[in-house]
């Protein structure tokens, strides 16, 4: 599929053939993959890594444009189970045009940072931090599930949650792999903005920009240390519960069989005592209900 976009009072809007300085390839099909490759010069190996999630940033210099390779967050759904992604978007600037690759559907140029635009340039920065920006929402995002699960964790004995936090902290990995790669990209933007032809503004931006990025590096670090080593803990504890959960199973079996204990003793084929008396009930009910009562005091008594 086939976007095409213009610049119109410094923001993007959709255009036709004629006026379009965006081109975005959403999951490009055979025929445009040819003429991407064919017409636009664009090397095959960097198309097809534009569509490799596993695929790490990159900076590469073309004859006619200049390629790179950008990861950002794909888009959360219920189905994804608590599994955050990383998809890679393929961005090749030409003189008069940019062409934007990706393997999905998503909105990429929404927001705030997609104001007062004037050249390709500035949309191609502000797809970075648009980029940057995302992954901290979603860093928010993770802490607040991984509080959630965390109070879950507390009260339930089951593995469930404790997965889902496990998940977690592999879309962590994920993530510090991916904004690793994007701050390595910033730094090579950086050393070559003369070539690329960045202004003196556009070079003052990928400035905050790198300072964004480490922050969001350290963010994720943090986020993953923490979650890595309260793992053991929450495994402790969920075994502790059941422990809990067992002991006090164990106390209420031992105040039913008292009882039981009670009334088969006096219920056996011999000669025991009361065995012949009217009243032989009403001694032995309350003895085997004191049994239960005794079983309690001791509970309470030694706090178990």
């Amino acid at each position: 599929m086939l976007k095409r976009l213009k610049i119109c009072d410094g923001k993007l809007g959709e255009c036709a053939d004629g006026e379009a300085l965006v081109f975005v390839y959403v999951a490009p099909d055979d025929s445009e993959k040819k003429y991407l490759v064919e017409e636009l010069k664009i090397d095959e190996h960097t198309l097809h890594s534009s569509l490799d999630p596993d695929e790490l940033s990159r900076l590469e210099f073309e004859p006619e444009h200049v390629a790179m390779i950008l990861k950002q967050p794909k888009h959360y759904a219920p189905q994804d189970e608590f599994l955050f992604r990383v998809l890679s978007t393929g961005t090749f600037i030409f003189k008069d045009k940019l062409i934007i690759v990706v393997g999905e559907d998503a909105p990429l140029f929404e927001g705030k940072p997609f104001i007062k635009l004037q050249s390709v340039h500035d949309i191609f920065l502000r797809l970075i931090y648009r980029a940057i920006a995302h992954f901290l929402e979603h860093l928010r995002a993770i802490h607040q599930i991984s509080n959630e699960l965390e109070h879950q964790i507390n009260v339930s004995m089951g593995n469930k949650y404790l997965l889902n936090l496990f998940t977690l902290e592999k879309s962590l990995v994920y993530y510090l792999k991916a904004i690793h790669s994007n701050g390595v990209l910033m730094e090579k933007l950086k050393n070559n903005s003369a070539k690329i032809g960045f202004s003196q503004e556009n070079v003052e931006f990928l400035d905050d920009m790198y300072i964004e990025n480490n922050q969001c590096i350290q963010q994720t670090e943090i986020l993953s240390q923490v979650l890595a080593s309260l793992m053991d803990a929450r495994a402790s504890l969920i075994s502790n519960n059941l422990n809990i959960r067992i002991k006090a199973l164990t106390l209420i079996t031992i105040a039913i069989m008292l009882p039981t204990f009670v009334v088969s003793l006096f219920s056996m084929n011999v000669k025991i005592p009361l065995q012949e008396r009217y009243y032989a009930f009403w001694i032995i009910s309350p003895l085997a209900f004191a049994s239960s009562c005794a079983v309690v005091l001791l509970w309470w008594r030694r706090k178990w």
